[in-house]
């Protein structure tokens, strides 16, 4: 008899734990709006405060007694270290209207990460990238050494104004590095290299890229015709064709990709 209601309360346990768990999700993003909200009004506060004071040593000596009282009250959250981000997160983004208008689903360690950057705009594209893909701080903090904004800016600046591609469709310019590959490496290892590292490959490409075909072939004219890599982008809804060459640019090379073109577009 137990088990029979075990086994029909079961549906009812799994619904209300979902429930509670949904209700978990909007008490703790909730949490975080606040906790951001609150340190940047202490961080203004002492930031005030300590301009108020004309000694050179007062805004040091406060800082150590605020975090004294505060820690032994409230706990290691206000310890010297963190008041002082406070203060430095106030004086970044210096107006309520500019704080409320962040991300409200990050933490403060998500925030502590970006303090050090010195661009306003590396700060809130890191900022909206981490909110836009609920990644946690440590996968915010390996993201910004990887240096994506600056990449992007990077691969954005090689976009010329007649190309079809929007900026931000890929993160990042090609980096061989990011393969391992050597300065004496041929066609066939940098497709190696590249499949052998595809997830982290297309996640240079950016997001919606699907891996299709490796060396696809192609009946042209009556004759096999080999495209390197063949990939699809769900944003652009296109076809991405990878024709992989050393050296030099040649006219041929641009025949060849045109004739490539042509056949996937029929």
């Amino acid at each position: 008899m137990n088990t029979d209601l075990k086994d029909s309360a079961q549906p009812l346990v799994e619904e209300i734990s979902a429930m509670i768990e949904q209700t978990r999700q909007v008490v703790y993003a909730n949490a975080d709006r606040e906790t951001i909200l609150l340190f940047w009004k202490i961080g203004r506060r002492i930031s005030g405060d300590i301009l108020q004071n004309k000694r050179a040593d007062y805004g040091r000596q406060i800082v150590s007694e605020l975090a004294t009282q505060l820690a032994a009250k409230y706990g290691p959250s206000f310890e010297t270290r963190n008041l002082r981000r406070m203060i430095q997160f106030s004086e970044q983004f210096p107006t309520v209207e500019i704080v409320s208008a962040l991300p409200t689903q990050l933490s403060w360690s998500h925030y502590v990460e970006i303090l050090p950057l010195k661009s306003m705009d590396a700060k809130l594209y890191y900022l909206n990238e981490a909110a836009s893909a609920t990644i946690s701080t440590k996968a915010l903090r390996k993201f910004i050494s990887r240096r994506a904004y600056e990449r992007r800016e990077i691969a954005n600046a090689q976009i010329t104004p007649n190309t079809a591609l929007p900026f931000d469709t890929f993160k990042d310019p090609y980096l061989f590095d990011i393969l391992g590959l050597k300065d004496d490496f041929a066609e066939k290892d940098l497709e190696s290299a590249i499949l052998n590292e595809l997830e982290k490959f297309i996640l240079e490409f950016g997001k919606g890229f699907a891996f299709m075909a490796r060396q696809k072939r192609m009946v042209i004219d009556g004759e096999d015709h080999y495209l390197d890599l063949l990939f699809f982008s769900r944003p652009l809804r296109r076809l991405v064709a990878v024709e992989l060459k050393l050296g030099r640019f040649q006219a041929q090379h641009k025949g060849q990709m045109e004739m490539y073109l042509g056949w996937l577009d029929r």
